[in-house]
Formats: structure tokens, sequence, C-alpha cells
């Protein structure tokens, strides 16, 4: 059963440092990665852009994060998690001093936009310092720690905003450096060295890692699935600003707020996504999860009040982050001795959801009119996502590994 001292016993059974070093490294490279996202309203105001130009614009850092995952994964497991991370955290410092000094057009910004892409590749180096740092025993409850940093939306969407208003949104940017440098010094200061925890067997060739996993149906079911759950948490977090200022007319601060609410409680749960698949097994509750967020979304589809509209987002966004954390349960059952390039394919996968999700709702608005068909289409994802874990437990007879 539950309790505050088995929480305490777990996490001292691995190095806690390391494993709020990732923490760290997440927390920072979300707020970064969804930047644009939270000043989605002033900046496609300056440039006066469409739904589907605004709809390319903030999910361009969800495609460059989607695109870096698997290599970063890779390189995560050869030259070694913190070594990596560091090198993130500098690019990243790079994308968001281009955005402040001299982001002056939509096309500059949609660079930007892929450059930042590469704080969302964190993923592939948070959860494998995570990983390697507890037992096996302990996996989703780390997993589900690190990866709850995605609570960086909460601040970026809270107070970008707000801080928009006194600075402009281009000072936004400058003034993300200071986090990024301060966080570097603590993931360094933290973080176990990667000496003598990389893997002693190599292939020549980097792509045979690669390969070797991908030979396993599981990991493209995988990555299905997490496509649902972390592309519709971070897909919806990043277009909700733009959403709810289009639809309902709330303004870029009350817009903000709300996001950063979703985002509160979609990232607060992931740990505990983690902790009850532990103990009942991540397949067998997957099944709930994603029926709870075909019937929210269809629901967000029919376009109701505000006052229904609200608790439906926070409904959807809060079962997708638990659902991440059950769906990363599963993948360390997986891949254990291949965290590093699991995180980054898998990840992948989900970042590639994220961009979509905000892209085909901007070109279906452009070509409908309304946002029903973008938001029915997720919901339709979401449905055959819950069929799959339904044939999955079926074949297998409660959970075991789909065959290979």
């Amino acid at each position: 059963m539950f309790s505050f001292n088995t929480l305490v016993s777990a996490l001292r059974s691995g190095h806690w440092p390391s494993l709020v070093g990732a923490w760290l490294h997440f927390e920072v490279s979300f707020m970064v990665w969804l930047l644009i996202g939270a000043l989605g309203v002033p900046i496609a105001e300056d440039f006066g852009l469409s739904p589907t130009q605004k709809g390319l614009l903030v999910s361009c850092p969800l495609l460059g994060g989607a695109l870096l995952r698997v290599g970063v994964g890779l390189v995560s497991d050869r030259l070694g998690a913190k070594r990596t991370g560091l090198y993130l955290l500098g690019a990243a410092t790079g994308a968001v001093l281009w955005g402040w000094l001299a982001a002056s057009s939509y096309l500059q910004m949609l660079g930007v936009g892929l450059l930042m892409g590469v704080a969302g590749a964190s993923f592939a180096v948070a959860l494998p310092v995570a990983s390697r740092a507890y037992p096996p025993a302990h996996q989703g409850l780390a997993l589900g720690i690190a990866a709850s940093a995605n609570s960086g939306t909460v601040l970026v969407m809270f107070f970008a905003p707000r801080v928009s208003e006194l600075v402009g949104w281009h000072g936004v940017f400058g003034l993300m450096a200071i986090p990024l440098v301060m966080t570097a010094v603590l993931f360094w200061l933290l973080v176990q060295s990667d000496e003598g925890r990389l893997p002693t067997v190599r292939h020549q060739f980097w792509w045979h890692d690669l390969v070797e996993m991908l030979r396993r149906p599981s990991a493209y079911w995988l990555c299905g699935l997490y496509a649902v759950t972390f592309g519709g948490f971070v897909g919806l977090c990043s277009t909700l600003p733009l959403f709810l200022h289009d639809q309902y007319g709330l303004n870029v601060v009350e817009a903000g707020s709300v996001t950063a609410l979703c985002g509160l409680l979609g990232s607060a749960v992931r740990p505990l996504g983690g902790y009850v698949a532990d103990r009942l097994g991540g397949v067998v509750v997957l099944g709930p999860i994603f029926a709870a967020i075909a019937g929210l979304m269809a629901g967000l589809g029919q376009l109701p009040s505000i006052g229904w509209a609200l608790p439906i987002l926070i409904g959807a966004i809060t079962v997708m982050g638990f659902g991440n954390g059950v769906v990363f349960q599963v993948v360390s059952e997986r891949f254990p001795n291949r965290i590093g390039i699991a995180s980054g394919v898998i990840g992948a996968a989900g970042g590639f959801g994220g961009f979509l999700l905000p892209l085909w709702l901007g070109i279906m608005k452009d070509l409908s009119g309304t946002f029903r068909p973008g938001l029915w289409l997720f919901a339709t994802f979401s449905l055959a996502a819950a069929v799959s874990v339904a044939l999955v437990l079926k074949r297998t007879g409660g959970g075991s590994e789909p065959s290979r």
C-alpha cells in the first residue's frame, strides 16, 4: 500500500541527486520547448498569421524535438547522458538568444522554433539518467518523477505571457537564457559521472542499436501509444493559448493561466501513473486511460460553452499525463538495457504526435472554419489506441509483452 515512508524508501534506493538533476534538466528544457506556444498569441498578432501558420509556428519546436530525440538517445547510450545533457543545454541557450536578438520575421521564427527542438530532446537524456540511477523495482516511479518535469509547462505558460507584457515577447526569449545556464551548472554538479556506466558491448555501427530495437513489434506499438498520450499532452498545451483565444475570446494571460493549470495537473499525475503501473501492470492500466481520452476529446469536439470546455480540457490533459507515466513504465520493462535509444525513439513518436496535433487543428480550422474536425480526429486516434491495448491483453492473456 502507498505511504509516505514507502515513497521515501523507494527514492533512497537509488542516487537521488541524479534524479534531481534529471528533473531540473527536463523542467527548464520543457519551458524552452513550449515557449513559442506560450507566446503564440502576441507573436501571431505581430506577424498577422492565419490558423495554419499559427499551427505550424507552435508545432515547429515539437517537430525539432521529435527529429532529434532518436539521435540524442543513441548519443546518450554511447557518450553518456551527462555529457549529452550539457551539450543540449548549450544549444538551447543559443536558440533563445537567436529569438531574443535576431528573430524579426515569421520565417526566422520557424527557424528559431526548429532549433528550440533541442530542448525537447532532453527527454532522451533525463530518462536515461533517472533510469540508470534506480533499481528495476522502482523504475516506474523514478521515470515518472523525472518526466513529471513537463511541469515546465506550468511555469512557461503562467509567467511568459505576463512577462511579455512588461518586456515584449523578444525579451522573454532573452530572459530564458538565465535558467538555462543555472541548470547547466546544477546538472553538472548533481548527476553521477557516466564513467563505468556505459554499455560494455557496442556495435561497430551505431545504427545496429536502432535496428535491434525496431525488430521488436512492441516498439511500434509503444510509439503509437505515446504519440497519443504525450503527443496529446504537449500538442494541446502548445496550441491551447491560441485555441482558447480564438474559440472563446480569452486574452493571453487568461489563456496562459488555464494552460498552466492543465500542465500542472498533467505533470503532477505522471509519477502516480508510473507508481500504479509498477503495482498493477502497465498494459492493464492503459485501456481505461485511452477510452477516457477518446471520450473527453469527443466531448470537447462539440465545442461546448467555456464552462464545460474548461473541465473537459483539464480532465483530458490530466488523463494524458497519467498515461505518460504508465506508457514509460511499460517501456522500462521492454527495453531495460536500451533505455536511451528506447527513450529517443518512443519519445520522438510522442513529439511527432505533438507536432501533428496543432498543425492539423490549424489546417482543418482554415478548411472548415471550426476546430471540430481536428478534435474529433484526435478522439478517433485515442479510441484506436484503446482497441490496440484490448487486443494485446486478449492475445497475451493479461498484460505480457506483444509477440516479438
